[in-house]
């Protein structure tokens, strides 16, 4: 008995709504990335659901997903490096007590 396809994007849209509320709601930079992921996340589910459920003999989906994992990985590496670099500098990750144009 196969899953439906509604399913899995009812799962994808409920991560990504849960990743968008921790991106908006945060004020920690760390947090805020965990919500980027959660997002990137979500889209994985649903490129992996449209390439099982439209193309299956062919692997583009999985190709996508793929491609997202190694931005995520970027996207992951550079934010925690420029979080790390903030804080050495400011004493904090509190996204509202850094103004990069003050000194």
């Amino acid at each position: 008995m196969a899953i439906p396809l509604s399913w899995y994007l009812i799962v994808a849209a409920a991560l990504f709504c849960i990743g968008f509320y921790g991106v908006l709601a945060r004020r920690n930079a760390v947090a805020i990335l965990m919500g980027v992921e959660l997002m990137l996340n979500a889209v994985n589910i649903n490129f992996l659901a449209f390439w099982r459920y439209v193309r299956p003999e062919e692997p583009l989906g999985q190709v996508f997903a793929i491609f997202v994992l190694a931005v995520a990985a970027a996207e992951a590496a550079v934010g925690l490096a420029l979080i790390i670099s903030i804080y050495r500098t400011r004493k904090t990750i509190n996204i509202d007590n850094i103004d990069l144009l003050r000194g």
